[in-house]
């Protein structure tokens, strides 16, 4: 198998020649110091990574330091880390709602960058495109607080925000298609380490029928899907599952997630990415440690395939990237199949440490 076939092959919930990885990021930071002068994709290249991921091209305006407007009209804030921060919302009420008019899906640029990482590495490398399901861009539109609030106050202004943006995403999605992409992947986070951002059944009245709508259309360009989100997702659960993702990411051990368990109670309804501890072992662990706790995550949940390996989710900057490096070698040293799962972790450590 080559890295497409065995990610799709995990997609669909079956055993590859060997366990995946790929990580959604990888700071510069980290490629700097085992790559050095690598972009993202060459590091992909490099390493052997099994996924090159990208996402749709969004044009932005500097309107201060470190601030720039997106076209969707919102300013966010770049920190040091690769992610942004919204600073200004630009939707507050119904009003600005009925005027609001979100970027065109299809716009010629929009798919710029997924068109040229398919010509370079169609069916070699599976293309991963980012998308959103159903709460970040209402969340981006209107600032996390007064989202929130709307829950309470006006859960019509909520669902109205939810239903375009599964429009809009559901037309990413088929255009993504055309243009070449194998998988897709949201990052529409949900919950806290403690517990989803709202109850269950505000979930179930309000994102739900959503979710599955998007879902559903992902899978109708003939995409499947890898679902990230943070936290202590288990009482939402049932609902991600009857949404029909293909994945779930990243299992976190923050929101209390223990991967060996998710595999027995839902391995046979859903595949699996994760979860060696980003902000854990992959930060404050020797190199020993790493190696333990990557064979730990491979020996639970990887058995019968439908298993990607990866950290719990990123490599962010404060990554020792000799740790990094010591899981990436530990999947390559114990992941191909059929896998001895009877080995002992604290002697492979010690062996490779």
């Amino acid at each position: 198998m080559n890295s497409r076939d065995r990610v799709m092959t995990v997609l669909r919930g079956e055993e590859p020649d060997r366990i995946p990885h790929f990580e959604w990021i990888i700071d510069p930071v980290v490629r700097e110091a085992i790559c050095p002068g690598a972009s993202m994709e060459e590091f992909t290249v490099r390493m052997g990574l099994d996924a090159m991921l990208t996402d749709p091209d969004y044009r932005s305006e500097k309107v201060g330091e470190g601030l720039f407007r997106n076209e969707w009209g919102v300013v966010v804030k770049r920190g040091e880390e690769q992610h942004s921060t919204v600073v200004e919302p630009v939707i507050r009420d119904r009003g600005d709602l009925s005027r609001y008019r979100p970027p065109d899906p299809a716009a010629p640029h929009r798919f710029q960058s997924l068109r040229r990482l398919a010509e370079r590495y169609k069916g070699k490398y599976a293309i991963g495109f980012h998308v959103n399901d159903v709460l970040s861009i209402p969340r981006n539109l209107m600032g996390f607080e007064n989202l929130m609030m709307a829950f309470a106050t006006d859960p019509d202004l909520v669902r109205d925000l939810v239903e375009m943006s599964v429009d809009i995403n559901i037309r990413l999605a088929a255009q993504a298609a055309r243009a070449g992409a194998d998988f897709l992947f949201t990052g529409d986070d949900y919950s806290s380490g403690m517990a989803p951002f709202i109850s269950p059944q505000a979930f179930r009245d309000h994102l739900f029928p959503g979710l599955k709508r998007v879902v559903t259309g992902f899978h109708d360009a003939g995409l499947p899907v890898i679902k990230h989100t943070d936290g202590n997702i288990l009482p939402l659960m049932e609902m991600i599952l009857e949404a029909g993702f293909d994945c779930l990411d990243p299992i976190d051990p923050l929101g209390g997630l223990e991967i060996g368990k998710i595999k027995k109670e839902y391995g046979d309804r859903i595949a699996l990415k994760g979860n060696v501890a980003c902000a854990g072992v992959l930060v404050t662990g020797s190199v020993k440690d790493v190696v333990r706790e990557t064979l730990e995550v491979m020996r639970k949940a990887a058995p019968g395939g439908g298993f990607i390996l990866s950290s719990s989710n990123s490599i962010h900057s404060s990554v020792r990237p000799e740790n990094y490096l010591a899981m990436w070698n530990t999947a390559r040293a114990y992941g191909a199949y059929p896998v001895d799962f009877a080995f002992d972790p604290c002697g492979a450590a010690e062996a490779m440490g």
